[in-house]
């Protein structure tokens, strides 16, 4: 399987079009940003849920939490920039992780991070029960800002 492309670099720590809010009043554990602010007349993109579909609908990598991340986040960069949008304009995303297994949701957030490196919009990572396809157990959501 291809390796995910790096993110677009930026050395601003925000997008673009929006603001993301780091608090010195809550702990700096986390690897993102706390809240981001998108001011009035921002075009918000919000991309469906992403999957480490191949390109004929089949899972990639049954049983792999890191490789299906990594296919993941390659389909998400697709449908964001067909949008008009990259990982640099993320302003949320959602890791859905189907697994009661915290060593499972810690790799795919690995993966997930070091996809959108330097950019770290404020994020949810949540196990669950299960996900739409056969053998899948990695997916992600994501809404961009962008002008």
């Amino acid at each position: 399987m291809p390796a995910v492309p790096a993110a677009p670099s930026s050395a601003e720590p925000s997008t673009p079009a929006a603001r993301l809010v780091r608090s010195p009043r809550l702990s700096d554990v986390a690897e993102y940003a706390y809240a981001a602010v998108v001011p009035s007349g921002v075009r918000l993109v919000y991309a469906a849920g992403a999957c480490p579909l191949d390109d004929d609908g089949a899972t990639v990598g049954a049983g792999d939490v890191r490789a299906q991340a990594a296919r993941t986040m390659a389909n998400l960069r697709i449908s964001l920039e067909d949008a008009g949008a990259t990982f640099a304009d993320l302003v949320k995303t959602t890791v859905y992780v189907a697994s009661t297994s915290q060593d499972d949701l810690v790799a795919a957030w690995e993966v997930v991070r070091d996809a959108l490196a330097p950019h770290d919009p404020p994020s949810t990572l949540l196990g669950v029960a299960a996900l739409g396809y056969d053998d899948q157990l990695v997916e992600v959501e994501a809404v961009a800002a962008v002008r």
